[in-house]
């Protein structure tokens, strides 16, 4: 039996510094990110917060009021209880020999100060995407299991979609459907989150994400009229060689290229973005609209906008969350909600879970939304309950 190691709703960041301002600095940008974020100021603060809570990754500074970063590492990578959690230094030594001897002693990566946020974000999500079976023995036993599920789940389409709706406020009614894929199995993989990065790591994405979509498009095909289907696309497909057979899925379903959006994922795996940007404009020319979702958190930039000219923007669920009360939130809903009227580019909220957040929303004049306060993640496509009794 696979045990994985627990999964939490938000990723556990464990900041390791001395220099107050500088922490917390950091940990705002962490948590506007949507992760949770713990501080130790010393080695040994810190070495105790990582045996007694379940984190996903320390940011690790070299220089510590009471033992160096270096030995904190060592002493992290040789306990069996922690060894397993990535370690990134983030330090103001800039030479090679540091640098040899940080990653020597187990750190997963090394970041010189000063260093661009936007990089950090990705190196973390890089560095905890390559720990993500952390626990599970995958140069062994693991790897061949988890390849065993992934090909039952794909070669058995044990694959079930769930569609959640995406309301225009300016309209008050459903203008798309997102969905959602969820595995039926009892293994590790029952989670989205792990079953799609495992097929990455194994090379079965492409199967995998066309399986979900054919799912997905036959059984609602009929009740679309026009309207958006949003589908989730990690790069990988969009780079690889089945332009064709991702056309036909729609073509086979009578669904015109022009009202699906591919909401474009894991934005950190475009290794050549010149290369990508050629192989995306097929999907454009073709008709297929792109969407930039996680604007605020993850890997959702400004650059990636300008570069990708996106038509619909998603703007990600931990800016939305709490809205209400967070002026600093409200000041970055502001400016994407500008940015995208003046480029004629829809902007779309995540995660609406509240009337307050909502109302919020509708205050700052964004055109759409979608979330658990509207509507839940359903099997089922009921139109006439999508659109009954809605709040706004």
């Amino acid at each position: 039996m696979i045990i994985p190691k627990k999964i939490s709703s938000k990723k556990q960041i464990l900041v390791v510094d001395d220099e107050k301002s500088i922490t917390q600095m950091l940990a705002m940008l962490l948590e506007t990110r949507g992760y949770e974020v713990n501080i130790a100021s010393c080695g040994k603060e810190a070495i105790d917060k990582a045996q007694h809570h379940n984190l996903d990754l320390i940011l690790l500074d070299l220089i510590l009021p009471d033992v160096e970063g270096f030995e904190v590492c060592r002493r992290l990578k040789e306990e069996k209880s922690t060894q397993h959690i990535p370690i990134i230094i983030l330090s103001s030594k800039y030479l090679y020999e540091d640098k040899v001897e940080g990653l020597y002693l187990g750190a997963d990566d090394y970041l010189t100060k000063p260093f661009d946020h936007e990089e950090l974000f990705a190196r973390m999500e890089a560095v905890m995407r390559r720990g993500l079976f952390g626990g599970l023995d995958i140069a062994h036993d693991g790897a061949e299991a988890l390849i065993i599920e992934l090909r039952k789940i794909i070669d058995q389409e044990l694959i079930v979609p769930f569609y959640q709706p995406i309301y225009s406020f300016w309209q008050k009614k459903v203008f798309g459907l997102e969905v959602l894929s969820r595995p039926r199995t009892q293994s590790i993989l029952a989670n989205p989150e792990l079953l799609f990065k495992a097929a990455l790591q194994f090379g079965l994405y492409p199967d995998l994400e066309l399986l979900a979509w054919r799912k997905a498009i036959g059984p609602i095909a009929p009740q679309l009229q026009g309207k958006k289907l949003f589908l989730n696309c990690n790069p990988y497909l969009i780079e690889g060689p089945k332009f064709l057979k991702v056309r036909s899925i729609f073509e086979e379903n009578q669904i015109r290229p022009q009202d699906v959006v591919l909401e474009l994922t894991e934005r950190s795996a475009i290794s050549d973005f010149k290369a990508f940007y050629d192989c995306l404009k097929h999907y454009k020319e073709c008709g297929f609209k792109i969407a930039v979702d996680d604007v605020g958190g993850g890997y959702a930039s400004l650059e990636a906008i300008v570069e990708i000219h996106p038509e619909v923007v998603k703007i990600d669920r931990h800016i939305v969350n709490e809205l209400r009360l967070d002026p600093f939130k409200k000041s970055i809903v502001k400016f994407v909600v500008a940015f995208c009227r003046e480029n004629n580019i829809m902007a779309i909220a995540e995660g609406i879970e509240t009337r307050e957040d909502l109302q919020s929303l509708l205050e700052i004049g964004i055109e759409a939304g979608q979330g658990y306060y509207l509507f839940r993640p359903s099997p089922r496509v009921d139109m006439v309950a999508m659109n009954k009794n809605l709040p706004f």
